[in-house]
């Protein structure tokens, strides 16, 4: 997902359902040989003219062991007789950012007393990545069955202030179209907690929850403060409504009764009603894209999204109960600097912990200062006093050791990555994303938009008093990697699948302003594999596509297919498969469309979410 400081066309084909969380910062000008493999498929190619400003899916994509025949006009449910009715095959909205019902606005961001914000000009402020706020809108929309066979929706918004909502589904008995159950939406109170915070991915947990996310975690060591006031970190200050109630440039933090930096870059969970809402201080605090819980229910791994990032895996001490584990921080060792690389991993124990002991020191309002003695490295030699660990993470080259007094426990949790940094774990990693597994083959999938700054062989800023662990060859259009796990469920390895292609086209060309290969991914950062195929689905989250697009590749036959494009400006987040009764889903969201295109209408610029299908099980 990218950080944004903000100020779908989708066409009105869509709205009935059927057409036909940028990470990447700088793209390598060369020109080097087609991407292999070679896309598939005849019905859906790269957009080019006003088919930039809609999704668009391809109508011959198929699921083993599904059917997609269903017939009918575009995105209607029909009556075909009177005990049939049928949904054709498409890509089909369920819902928009600013949708109302129950009392409700879907994307409103409240303050801590549950009161929507407004903007000076006494707009709401809607979460939905194209108007005034701050942030990138509807991220994962997760989809649960409860006890009782009902459906619900558990959606969370990626702006500074994070926002949560639930709301039911409803599931056509017959056609298995999917809609949003009126008299149902509910915003979901987070304040207990501290609020919410930039939510990006998540996933339904193996016990039928939502487990969340909150990326862009403050700098404590920048952000922490003494006196009432603002910092010098714009998007810190941009939460600050929250506490304040008030959206405007006046504002300032009381750290005494208001925000703290040590409040937010934490996993949430809540149930599918909304009620049950708390975090996860136990699984530490970093620039959290997803935490993917595995089929033994104890073990998760945490994608830490930024530069000079870690990977990190969390063992639980009871199955189907993160709040309570032990923590561990990735050691990678190159075995191959090929293509997109190859490593082993070993793991580095950052010690237990729980909840309550972690939350106790998140609410007693820590400083930095409490937790780490910090120095700057010394200017000439770089080097380090005696008794510090120089360290290279996402806050930049920093000497570090434990404060006096401190809780090597608290530390571990509350300064997750710096605390990693100083056991030796590698931090060099840069925008790990999305997560996926594999059942059938033991092997987990992770996406990296972005192989620059900390994995480059020695680069010049983000190596300087680093590891150097990982020695790759620049590619600003990301990779995706496989990890096999060996009997509990720990990775061994991580080795590149699949990876983007820089490429320049010429002015003349249709595909001009994309600047990797159209015909090859760019940019992964949401991935799903549908279970019981070979299909892994890669969504993009790229400015270097000019179409953003969710792709099938297929891990048997090595082919790699188009099956939906979103509109200008764009990200493909919240991808997932469900399967209700005998239908299948590929639920998709088109975060901020046409976000700066001139002309595009207000309503057409709302975060989507829909789903392609319905696929009806042979």
């Amino acid at each position: 997902m990218k950080l944004k400081f903000l100020s779908v066309a989708i066409a009105s084909a869509l709205a009935l359902g059927l057409n036909g969380c940028n990470s990447s910062s700088d793209t390598a000008a060369t020109t080097p040989a087609p991407a292999t493999p070679t896309p598939v498929g005849t019905a859906l190619d790269t957009p080019t003219g006003t088919a930039q400003n809609t999704f668009s899916v391809a109508t011959d994509f198929t699921v083993p062991g599904y059917s997609t025949n269903l017939t009918g006009a575009s995105g209607t449910i029909q009556a075909a007789a009177t005990t049939t009715k049928v949904q054709p095959f498409g890509f089909h909205k369920l819902v928009t950012t600013g949708y109302t019902d129950n009392g409700e606005t879907f994307g409103w961001i409240k303050d801590k007393n549950g009161k929507g914000l407004v903007f000076a000009d006494g707009s709401p402020y809607i979460c939905n990545g194209t108007n005034q706020g701050v942030g990138s809108g509807l991220d994962n929309s997760s989809f649960i069955q409860q006890t009782d066979g009902s459906l619900r929706l558990v959606a969370q918004f990626e702006c500074q202030v994070g926002a949560m909502y639930t709301a039911g589904l409803n599931q056509d008995a017959v056609s298995g179209a999917l809609s949003m159950k009126t008299g149902t939406l509910k915003f979901i109170d987070q304040s207990s907690e501290f609020g919410g915070y930039t939510h990006c991915a998540g996933v339904v947990t193996p016990w039928n929850t939502h487990l969340g996310s909150e990326e862009y975690e403050p700098d404590a060591r920048k952000d922490s403060q003494t006196t009432a006031g603002v910092t010098a970190d714009k998007y810190y200050n941009a939460t600050f409504p929250f506490w304040t109630g008030k959206v405007d440039d006046a504002q300032s933090n009381d750290p005494a009764t208001g925000m703290n930096p040590y409040f937010y870059g934490w996993i949430p969970e809540v149930k599918a009603d909304g009620t049950g809402f708390t975090k996860h201080y136990s699984m530490g605090r970093v620039s959290h894209e997803l935490a993917f819980v595995l089929p033994d229910q104890k073990t998760a791994y945490l994608s830490d999204d930024g530069t000079n990032d870690g990977f990190y895996k969390f063992v639980a001490d009871k199955a189907g109960d993160l709040s309570a584990g032990t923590l561990y921080a990735a050691k990678f060792s190159q075995t191959s600097a090929s293509g997109a690389g190859q490593f082993s991993l070993t793991w580095i124990s950052l010690g237990h912990a729980d909840d309550a002991t972690i939350r106790s020191a998140v609410a007693s309002r820590k400083q930095f200062s409490d937790l780490l003695d910090y120095q700057a490295p010394d200017s000439s030699t770089g080097a380090c006093a005696s008794g510090y660990t120089r360290t290279n993470t996402q806050a930049g080259v920093e000497c570090l050791k434990l404060a006096a007094g401190a809780d090597a426990a608290v530390v571990s949790r509350l300064e997750t990555r710096r605390y990693a940094a100083m056991l030796g774990a590698t931090t060099e990693l840069n925008k790990t994303e999305g997560i996926t597994y594999d059942a059938a083959t033991r092997t987990m999938y992770v996406a990296i938009t972005d192989i620059s700054k900390g994995m480059v062989d020695n680069d010049p800023i983000n190596d300087k008093g680093g590891n150097n662990d990982v020695k790759l060859a620049k590619n600003s259009c990301g990779a995706v990697y496989a990890l096999p796990l060996d009997a509990n469920y720990s990775a061994t390895a991580m080795n590149a699948l699949i990876a983007g292609v820089p490429t320049t086209y010429d002015s003349t060309s249709p595909y001009a302003g994309n600047k990797c290969d159209v015909n090859a991914i760019a940019n992964p950062d949401n991935i799903n594999l549908i279970p019981g195929t070979s299909l892994l689905m890669i969504g993009e989250d790229s400015g270097s596509h000019t179409n953003n697009v969710y792709w099938a590749y297929d891990l048997s036959a090595k082919t790699l297919k188009r099956v939906l494009t979103v509109p200008k400006a764009a990200e493909v987040t919240s991808t997932a498969w469900y399967q209700f009764g005998n239908f299948g889903y590929l639920s998709v969201v088109g975060q901020h469309p046409l976000d700066g295109v001139t002309g595009a209408a207000a309503q057409d610029q709302e975060t989507l979410l829909g789903y392609i299908g319905p696929f009806v099980k042979n």
